[in-house]
């Protein structure tokens, strides 16, 4: 698929955005490595979440879990309220993770669970559910599940610019889970 505006394939232009944008940083530090300033990694990207647990809170979880600068406000709001409605103490966990993930700010995002897995189960639990809700766009566990996104589920990001959403289920939820009769 070709840009309109450059003419280019859209993956090698984002893949030049990239690079441009890691070029622009590495002289950046380097610069202020060679005058002298004081830089840490730690201090440039400070997590500073909003207070409590609530919406606010969650988008910043988010963000921080994921990655992304920006996310979609409905779907965030969607997903915030159908974890509320399935776990009571999901406001206290949103609160107690950014609390975390503030005095841990030097693991990784994808260190987080396993990190937490040893220190707090049931916030470690928490994380999974809100990236499960994120990236797959279900809430809960079969049979109960709820489907709060489909198209804007972040799995499809990766691959939006080569593959099309399917717009169709062949089957009941996980239907590939199950073995194929006579088998």
């Amino acid at each position: 698929m070709r840009d309109a505006r450059t003419s280019e394939p859209q993956p090698a232009a984002a893949r030049r955005h990239f690079l441009l944008s890691a070029g622009a940083s590495a002289v950046a530090l380097a610069f202020t490595a060679a005058v002298g300033l004081p830089f840490t990694f730690s201090s440039a990207f400070a997590f500073a979440p909003p207070a409590g647990g609530g919406l606010d809170a969650f988008t910043a979880l988010t963000k921080q879990l994921t990655g992304r600068a920006t996310l979609d406000a409905t779907l965030a709001s969607r997903i915030y309220n159908a974890l509320s409605k399935s776990d009571s103490a999901f406001v206290s966990n949103v609160a107690a993770l950014n609390t975390w993930l503030k005095t841990h700010a030097g693991v990784p995002s994808d260190q987080v669970v396993p990190v937490l897995q040893s220190q707090d189960p049931v916030l470690a639990k928490a994380v999974v559910n809100i990236v499960r809700a994120w990236y797959l766009g279900l809430v809960g566990q079969m049979p109960t599940v709820q489907v709060v996104a489909y198209e804007h589920a972040l799995m499809f990001d990766p691959v939006n610019d080569v593959l099309t959403i399917p717009s169709y289920c062949r089957d009941v939820p996980f239907y590939w889970t199950q073995k194929p009769a006579g088998v």
